[in-house]
């Protein structure tokens, strides 16, 4: 393609890096990546992969803007209280980078939708920034079936976690985690809690993981899970292995079809 004066500025920073280049920024812009959750999550990792040049983003999300979603979900603001939240983050990343075209699904992902969803614009890349185990298993599920490459992302309190699935080439979500705890078992992030900037940390590093997947770049989290406590500042990464028994990767998988476990709040 060839680059307008605008867009030779806007991306210098990117264009200089010999690792990405004309032709590196030229995949970005060809690529097309969607973020399920446009909550702490997602919220920075939309605006990075708008700012960054992601051609086509596609955001999933049925809630609205609440004022106690402010404190962290940064791409909303104070004015956007009760506006759709995927109508919020497609005028804030349109205002950042008018290059990148933002898909807005308004509704809640389930086994009904979800594969017509990744499928709509054959998208590269999946983000998981939802805050439930049973959608977070359904997203694992259909990337795996669909086979698309996406990163898992969760925060708690003081704690984050994230890891990557490229197909054939590590484990998936399932293979390490095998089935969703009992319901109300694990707290969610309304009840327990959570600092802030843990979006941030943990989005911005799913956005990284995207980055370097379209652009084939460096080691991705695939087999590992890296895991923050911010309270220690301190990053793990944990070895993780394919499971031969998972149920929807391993050698007798049994998961051929896509179902709910339940469905409740999306994004965190």
């Amino acid at each position: 393609m060839s680059f307008t004066n605008e867009q030779l500025e806007r991306y210098s920073r990117h264009i200089i890096l010999k690792e990405v280049g004309p032709a590196g920024q030229e995949k970005l812009f060809d690529s097309k990546v969607l973020i399920i959750g446009a909550g702490g999550l997602g919220a920075p990792a939309a605006m990075y992969l708008a700012a960054a040049g992601v051609g086509t983003i596609g955001v999933a999300d049925a809630d609205e803007v609440d004022l106690s979603n402010l404190q962290r979900q940064i791409i909303h603001a104070t004015a956007d209280v009760g506006k759709a939240k995927v109508l919020s983050a497609q005028e804030t990343m349109r205002a950042m980078n008018p290059d990148t075209e933002v898909v807005t699904y308004r509704e809640w992902v389930s086994s009904a939708n979800i594969r017509e969803i990744i499928e709509d614009r054959d998208y590269d890349f999946v983000i998981d920034a939802t805050d439930n185990f049973p959608v977070k298993f359904l997203i694992n599920d259909a990337c795996v079936l669909l086979k698309k490459a996406f990163s898992h992302g969760g925060i708690i309190r003081f704690q984050g976690q994230l890891m990557t699935y490229v197909p054939g080439e590590g484990p998936c979500y399932r293979c390490a985690f095998h089935e969703p705890p009992p319901p109300d078992l694990v707290p969610t992030c309304k009840q327990a809690g959570v600092l802030g900037v843990m979006g941030g940390v943990i989005g911005t590093l799913q956005a990284t993981e995207a980055l370097k997947y379209l652009l084939g770049l460096g080691d991705l989290l695939t087999g590992s899970l890296l895991t923050y406590d911010a309270i220690r500042m301190e990053f793990r990464k944990i070895r993780l292995g394919v499971n031969r028994h998972c149920r929807v990767c391993g050698e007798d998988a049994d998961i051929r079809e896509l179902f709910d476990y339940a469905q409740t709040v999306c994004a965190i």
